[in-house]
């Protein structure tokens, strides 16, 4: 059976990864955006990419661009799907991969979309579009049932058992695969310089994001590279995309997240704050949006023991063999 695994950068295509006992004995292909993480994929499986789309572009004031990476992913996706002919789609969103999603449909292959784990309240523009053309449809937080009664759920957050591992007197801010995150960047310095942070500091700033003087900043870092720095890390300052939340939690982190705002012209919505309420609301992190709340933020992090977490998606898989096993590829 041949696979297409269609999903975006950072969280997107993280999750993806951790289904790997449901794809990785099949014939499969990453359809994926040009990230660091999209980099470190290509080294150890089939690749293709794509250009990064979002409707969101358009409220940032790039409507053109959008338009521009929409047509050029149209033809691009349909030169990889046409190629590929995939028995099977599976897609965690979002809408850089919409439109390899729906040349696989309608080049006849079974299309499972699965919604993003980011999305707890609301659904994604991703799936409300993607939902029609899904033969199989998952969610991932019961607040979800209602806007898809055919859907199935999963909730895959788990709280671990046991005390973080050593750790050094390092913090490690990173903005995430996809956009510059100044705000954090500069907050991150301006506290550093009035010595609140006592800690070593290790900036991940994004392609042209600030770099501020005196401190270590490196534009993007290949995934093995993040892992590395979790392990190390006392502390972590990021945005508030799952992906980045998720590994830093699994590695004992004391986290600080760092919701980006649409009205600072620093994502497409404000998924990410109801992502950094929820995982606040569970006692996983601390938010911040100022310098001051990040210093309060700091103290509070650096007095009690961090909380572990991860995503255990053992139901999914389960439920997603089961699907596959009912599919017959083509001939």
């Amino acid at each position: 059976m041949k696979i297409c695994l269609a999903a975006s950068g950072g969280g997107h295509v993280r999750q993806l990864l951790d289904l790997a006992p449901v794809w990785s004995a099949h014939d499969y292909f990453f359809v994926t955006e040009d990230t660091a993480l999209g980099a470190s994929l290509a080294d150890k499986h089939r690749v293709y990419f794509v250009p990064h789309v979002a409707v969101g572009q358009a409220r940032l004031g790039a409507p053109i661009k959008m338009v521009t990476g929409a047509i050029r992913s149209i033809f691009r996706s349909a030169k990889i799907i046409w190629r590929e002919r995939p028995d099977v789609v599976i897609s965690t969103g979002a809408g850089a991969v919409f439109f390899a999603v729906a040349w696989s449909r309608l080049f006849g292959a079974r299309t499972v979309i699965i919604e993003s784990f980011a999305r707890f309240d609301r659904p994604s523009i991703f799936s409300r579009v993607a939902a029609p053309w899904a033969h199989h449809l998952v969610v991932q937080s019961k607040a979800l049932g209602p806007f898809y009664p055919q859907a199935k759920v999963f909730d895959p957050l788990r709280i671990l058992e046991g005390e973080a591992p050593p750790k050094q007197a390092l913090l490690f801010a990173t903005v995430g695969a996809t956009l510059p995150f100044n705000r954090l960047v500069d907050t991150v310095a301006e506290l550093k310089a009035r010595g609140e942070i006592p800690e070593d500091v290790i900036i991940q700033t994004g392609i042209g994001g600030h770099t501020p003087a005196g401190l270590e900043t490196v534009e993007t870092l290949p995934f093995e590279r993040i892992q590395e720095l979790l392990r190390d890390a006392s502390i972590v300052i990021c945005h508030g995309g799952t992906g980045s939340l998720i590994t830093a939690l699994r590695e004992g982190c004391g986290v600080i997240a760092m919701p980006r705002l649409v009205e600072k012209g620093e994502h497409y919505d404000n998924h990410q704050e109801e992502i950094t309420s929820a995982f606040a609301a569970r006692g996983l992190i601390t938010v911040a949006k100022t310098p001051d709340e990040l210093s309060e933020a700091l103290k509070t992090v650096r007095a009690r023991p961090p909380v572990l977490a991860t995503t255990d998606p053992a139901e999914l898989i389960s439920y997603l063999n089961a699907v596959l096993a009912k599919i017959q590829p083509r001939a």
